[in-house]
């Protein structure tokens, strides 16, 4: 559960300035300095990664590096406030700073995102559905990592269920599970040829499983839901079929228009509609895809007919601002599946490291004073 530490391709993925800065340094004589990490937004505090990659590099070269955390793992940090100080030999820490930045900025800001998004929802469990999102493994390693330190913040400070797993074995133990969650894909609802028979498929194949069944695939959300409680109505009744509306935003759930998702808010959550809500925010309210309207509708629906221990799993686009809607609207899901925690402005996840300190002396460029450690 960590990056991989290499420190034979060191050189070949840093940048050329600094390796000729290690060499002019190896030439002119080494000093001890002082860096700082820094980040121009505020995030949650992820510094597992970047710690790991700095203290297994110096064991690995033989020197000595004193990291002094400015933070706790999972605290608050504001703009510019330091991040975390390290300190040692600048012959060998001068060709670090390119893969350690890469280890601090993401998982920040995605740590900051996931618990912005637990604590709005402090009642639903989180499934985190990015893998397929990552550039490579090694972001799909820090945006776990990230999820995992953001939903155990919000647990601690707003009691939230949190993450309580991922999609990929590979990360699943960020989230205390030995391997990745997750039922069927839109693919085997489509081989399958319906959402029932791909719903009894999957019993026959997983029988001590719970039965997960998506159904948006033939745009029959309700229609299909209540086809499969009452297909298995002993499991219906245990509490132990969810429905996961994966609804994309093309299209309106089944029953529902404007007008009509409206009326369901007004019928179930009124507040949520009433004052003024931003193109965005009524889009998540009542427009097209999974919206608390048609969370809502799905529930009551479910309801009627008797399946009221069916759970409702959503997902597609629940990112903070999408939660905090479902948070108005006070929208009965049970557990969202989200990729969308995932930093969207990825110029907000550009971390800095500034030398502050040289052989004792204070010093940084101009406009960077600020650093400075009083």
């Amino acid at each position: 559960m960590a990056l991989d530490i290499n420190p034979a391709t060191i050189p070949e993925r840093t940048d050329a300035y600094f390796l000729r800065t290690k060499e002019m340094v190896a030439r002119y004589g080494d000093s001890t300095v002082t860096y700082v990490v820094f980040m121009r937004r505020p995030v949650v505090f992820t510094p597992r990664l970047a710690v790991d990659f700095l203290t297994g590099i110096a064991a690995a070269r033989g020197f000595e590096v004193r990291i002094d955390l400015a933070a706790k793992e999972g605290e608050w940090v504001g703009a510019g406030q330091p991040l975390f100080y390290y300190t040692g030999s600048l012959y060998h820490l001068v060709d670090l700073e390119t893969q350690l930045l890469q280890r601090v900025g993401p998982p920040c800001v995605a740590a900051y995102n996931a618990y912005t998004m637990c604590s709005e929802l402090p009642k639903v469990a989180f499934l985190a559905m990015d893998a397929r999102h990552c550039a490579g493994a090694e972001m799909a390693e820090m945006m776990a990592y990230a999820a995992s330190v953001g939903s155990e913040a919000a647990r601690r400070d707003h009691g939230s269920v949190g993450f309580i797993g991922n999609a990929t074995t590979a990360t699943a133990g960020w989230f205390g599970q030995s391997r990745g969650l997750g039922t069927m894909p839109h693919a085997f609802v489509g081989y399958a040829g319906s959402t029932l028979r791909a719903a009894e498929l999957y019993r026959e194949t997983f029988p001590e499983n719970d039965l997960i069944v998506l159904v948006d695939y033939f745009a029959r959300e309700i229609t299909d839901a209540l086809e499969v409680a009452r297909a298995f109505p002993d499991l219906a009744s245990a509490g132990r079929i969810a429905v996961r509306m994966d609804t994309h935003g093309g299209r309106f759930v089944e029953g529902l228009d404007t007008n009509r998702s409206y009326a369901v808010l007004a019928a179930f959550a009124p507040l949520a509609i009433r004052g003024y809500r931003t193109e965005a925010e009524l889009r998540h309210l009542v427009g097209t895809g999974v919206s608390a309207a048609a969370i809502w509708h799905l529930r009551d629906q479910l309801n009627q007919a008797g399946f009221d221990r069916v759970r409702i799993i959503g997902s597609s686009g629940f990112g903070p601002e999408k939660c905090r809607m479902m948070a108005v609207a006070e929208a009965p899901v049970d557990v969202i599946g989200t990729g969308s925690y995932l930093p969207t402005q990825w110029t907000e996840t550009y971390a800095t490291a500034d030398i502050i300190e040289y052989n004792g002396t204070a010093r940084v460029k101009v406009g960077r004073e600020f650093l400075l450690r009083g």
